[in-house]
């Protein structure tokens, strides 16, 4: 027995040296663990900060502290009487022999027609006389400024087209050129006009500009794209936006491997009765891991919608314009037969080789009749989106998709189409690759395209990033649950950011 004893020493001592080595490895995975959560978290608090709290202003921004507005929608007086002169004759008096479009409208207790010249300036000219009406477009706008408002007596201080998005008319109002119609009011209302389809594109007061400002600033970062482009900007959002998931991940591990020692350290603490010195560290640990979910939905749909406006950056929307030639307008639009009470707008569009009248009416229904014979298109609407897409889909480079190709008129607001993007009616223009590309008949512009990345990006968004999931409950509620879901966020970050303090 005693020529057997050292040997199993020697083994009990190899085998105790090999687990104080697992050991000090565990222990040094463990530190390099907290290690990397505090840089991590360090690197994204400003951020964080910046994010949450600007996501916090969000409904005050959008709902609470939104300015109001006597009518958001214009809805025209019911004409009384049939114009005087057609589009023709008017065109003929002032020597027009070509433009772009024509509307009609009224305003000024007198029927007029708009219409849009080559040089995409619209011009007015009285439907009884024939006669050009100076700075109609302008007055037209604030007529209409007027008309939202409601407000016939307040000066107006300065309107002026406006051309490009900035701070206070952002990207997201999708509609340009606007005029832009300043009250001389102590609210410092700001109304964006689209006259050539008589909406508006937003309104803003004192309040919402100062709060359009820090959001965009602290949320969207503009001050990036303003220093190096869009692509910048989201290059750099994205790269933070996964520091965030880093630290969020690190952090749940940390919880992870030292979680009975947290729990025992609490025994001990209790049992001897100490004074709890670590209260920062653990309010940070629980409240981190409660929001956890909520810190990992924000950080996952930011992800995403970051990457998709990478995946879809390049170049520019096109646009499609037409020349109308008005010797093609031999039929009198006054004896088009429609009732002048369901008449909301009359344009003019060209497609498949011919021109057509096109009427709205006020139930959005569109309508097409031939300027030379008069003749009614059956579908008329459906023809021209589906010629409409082809034309967006050449110019935009898309791939020709093969199969059956299904259009419907969209009518209001829903999920994939949302309110963002302002235009209605359009044509939904579905094809066999899921692809929708929605379509204006009335301007003949694309208002959005939607593919299989962006639909899923759209959903994603506005269920992990917005809790439109809460719809239901009323978005008071809704936005209540937002706000509480960015306080966690802000309130572990800062827990966070004391702990690291304390412990220098």
């Amino acid at each position: 027995m005693a020529i057997h004893t050292p040997q199993r020493r020697h083994g009990f001592t190899r085998w105790a040296s090999v687990t104080h080595l697992q050991n000090n490895n565990m222990a040094t995975a463990k530190q390099n663990f907290y290690k990397w959560h505090r840089i991590l978290g360090l690197t994204a608090l400003i951020p964080v900060m910046m994010w949450t709290l600007s996501g916090l202003s969000h409904p005050f921004m959008s709902n609470w502290f939104r300015p109001s507005i006597a009518l958001e929608v214009y809805k025209p007086a019911p004409v009384k009487t049939k114009p005087t002169l057609s589009i023709k004759q008017v065109l003929d008096k002032n020597g027009i022999n070509s433009f772009i479009n024509f509307g009609q409208v009224r305003f000024n207790n007198d029927a007029r027609y708009q219409v849009l010249g080559m040089d995409s300036v619209y011009n007015y000219y009285s439907a009884n006389t024939g006669a050009l009406l100076p700075n109609g477009d302008k007055l037209y706008a604030t007529y209409l400024a007027r008309y939202f408002t409601q407000d016939s007596t307040s000066k107006i201080k300065s309107i002026t087209l406006q051309k490009t998005f900035d701070g206070h008319y952002q990207p997201i109002n999708h509609l340009l050129p606007v005029w832009k119609v300043a009250f001389d009011r102590s609210d410092g209302m700001d109304i964006y006009i689209e006259t050539g389809q008589s909406r508006m594109g937003t309104f803003n007061n004192n309040t919402r500009k100062a709060m359009l400002t820090v959001f965009e600033q602290l949320h969207t970062w503009e001050f990036l794209a303003d220093i190096g482009g869009d692509q910048f900007r989201n290059i750099v959002l994205l790269v933070i936006v996964s520091v965030m998931f880093l630290s969020l991940l690190s952090g749940l591990t940390i919880y992870g491997l030292f979680w009975k020692k947290f729990k025992a350290a609490t025994q001990n603490r209790r049992a001897d009765k100490r004074k709890d010195t670590r209260f920062v560290h653990r309010f940070h640990r629980q409240i981190g891991l409660i929001v956890s979910f909520v810190m990992f939905t924000f950080i996952i749909s930011g992800a995403f919608h970051l990457v998709v406006k990478l995946h879809n950056a390049g170049a520019g929307q096109k646009t499609y314009t037409q020349h109308i030639d008005s010797k093609n307008l031999l039929f009198d639009n006054i004896l088009l037969p429609v009732a002048d009470t369901s008449l909301k707008n009359i344009n003019v569009v060209k497609f498949n080789d011919s021109t057509y009248y096109q009427v709205s009416d006020v139930k959005k229904n569109v309508h097409y009749f031939n300027t030379i014979t008069g003749t009614r298109l059956a579908d008329g609407d459906t023809l021209y989106a589906r010629w409409l897409a082809n034309i967006y889909h050449a110019d935009n480079n898309a791939e020709k998709v093969y199969g059956k190709t299904e259009i419907t008129q969209i009518r209001q607001f829903d999920n994939e189409y949302g309110f963002i993007n302002k235009r209605l009616p359009v044509q939904k223009v579905a094809y066999p690759n899921g692809e929708s590309w929605y379509i204006e008949t009335t301007t003949s512009q694309l208002a959005t395209k939607v593919a299989g990345i962006d639909r899923a990006e759209g959903i994603s968004f506005i269920f992990l990033h917005k809790y439109f999931g809460m719809s239901w409950a009323g978005k008071n509620i809704r936005d209540v649950v937002s706000m509480l879901a960015a306080l966690g966020v802000l309130v572990v970050s800062l827990f966070g950011f004391a702990a690291f303090i304390k412990n220098k």
